[in-house]
């Protein structure tokens, strides 16, 4: 006797159910570890353990889109020199001049017009570079087919030809190998090298500007007033010291002294630049998205300060107060002091809600959320970042997956789901 076996029907996979799982994935989030996929190349671990020993390979945890310019073993060896005489700040801004912010094929070298394309380097970002002097142009030799960069600024000494392609993962980083280390134009090699510490007593000196009575007294409790004091070498260091009544003029909700150690250690380091900056640079400065000394205790693209010039004056936002430069309190290089006029409170401590300090006319932005600008230097105006392109080859990024969907997913995830409500409609 024959037996009969029923078998369901089982629907295939329609496009709108496929599109249905996959509004409902999680969306892969992506970091770019460019130290390991150095790794991979022994001809060029010289130029990896300079990327290594100066830890700007955070720098590219954010990127997506980057060309890096790697030198090989001997030509690192030839510029040994040069390398050594820098302070570990400078070496690590020679090496952002060789990350370019935009990807690069092979083929679109060879599609670059003999008068080049102007291209923005990760050492632009730092707000360091002299007008467009951290960026480089690349050339073809359309009759050689060399391709060459070099500075913007006109016969520049310092430029290399690319060698070769050594690594490209589509759309998201090329590795080019080239033959000289660059130096970007106007970059003070003399400057560069560490500076002999000046002895400066920043707590005394503020004490001598007779309006600093209650900032010093914050410096020398917390005890990092050693360490901004240790940091006059290589690069210098630019404070910005608020006047007395700044504090006094601070609303009963914001409480300062009662903030844990490490806290209030991190909202000093946050009037500190770690680069030496004199009132002509403040006011002529290319990138006003400008790192700190919180900044590299916390994390790049945090705790930065908006620097600008309005109305004749040195503005500074932090995008829960701005305030202007009051006076110079001491300037000799490397070492720049300015008195400002609020007490710069970071957004990441005190942004979350309004705090009205209640006094007419203040410039104080209580809870005010920055714009989203002014978030990153990568952001800032003038930079012309080109969009990002992402993919993920096996082996190079790792994903990790989160439940919840952010940023451009979050957006992804709406619109497929907008569709799938209007095909379903139409099916109705």
């Amino acid at each position: 006797m024959a037996v009969l076996i029923h078998i369901p029907h089982i629907a295939p996979l329609t496009p709108l159910f496929l599109l249905l799982l996959l509004s409902h994935a999680p969306l892969p989030i992506l970091a770019l570890n460019i130290t390991n996929l150095l790794s991979s190349f022994p001809e060029l671990s010289s130029f990896a353990s300079l990327i290594s020993s100066t830890n700007i390979s955070s720098d590219f945890s954010h990127r997506t889109s980057v060309t890096l310019l790697a030198v090989p073993n001997p030509y690192v060896s030839s510029s040994d020199v040069l390398t050594r005489r820098l302070s570990s700040t400078s070496l690590a801004d020679v090496l952002r001049y060789h990350v370019l912010l935009q990807y690069f094929s092979w083929s679109d070298l060879q599609k670059i017009p003999p008068s080049g394309v102007l291209v923005t380097t990760l050492f632009q970002t730092t707000g360091r570079a002299t007008s467009n002097y951290g960026s480089v142009n690349i050339t073809r030799n359309p009759t050689s087919g060399v391709v060459s960069i070099h500075s913007p600024e006109p016969y520049s000494p310092s430029n290399a030809t690319v060698l070769s392609l050594v690594k490209t993962l589509p759309y998201n980083v090329t590795i080019l190998a080239v033959n000289s280390l660059l130096v970007p134009s106007n970059f003070d090699l003399m400057a560069s090298e560490t500076h002999p510490t000046l002895g400066l007593n920043i707590t005394k000196a503020l004490i001598d500007g007779h309006n600093f009575n209650v900032a010093a007294s914050m410096l020398s409790a917390s005890g990092v007033v050693e360490e901004f004091e240790a940091d006059e070498g290589g690069a210098g260091i630019t404070l910005f010291v608020p006047v007395d009544t700044a504090f006094a003029d601070l609303p009963a909700t914001v409480r300062l002294q009662s903030l844990a150690a490490d806290k209030k250690a991190v909202v000093l380091k946050f009037h500190v630049l770690h680069s030496y900056y004199p009132l002509g640079s403040l006011e002529s400065i290319v990138n006003p998205v400008q790192p700190t000394l919180a900044t590299e205790a916390t994390g790049a693209g945090s705790f930065t300060l908006n620097i600008s010039r309005i109305n004749g004056s040195v503005a500074i936002d932090t995008g829960v107060v701005q305030a202007s430069v009051t006076q110079t309190v001491f300037d000799q290089n490397p070492v720049a002091i300015f008195g400002v006029s609020e007490v710069l409170l970071p957004r990441e401590i005190f942004g979350k809600g309004p705090m009205g300090n209640g006094k007419p006319g203040s410039t104080v932005m209580y809870g005010a959320q920055p714009p989203d600008s002014a978030l990153s230097p990568e952001n800032s105006p003038g930079l012309n970042n080109p969009p990002s392109h992402l993919s993920s080859p096996p082996g190079f990024r790792e994903d990790i997956t989160s439940g919840a969907a952010t940023g451009n997913g979050g957006d992804l995830r709406s619109l497929v789901l907008a569709l799938c409500c209007i095909a379903l409609n139409v099916v109705v």
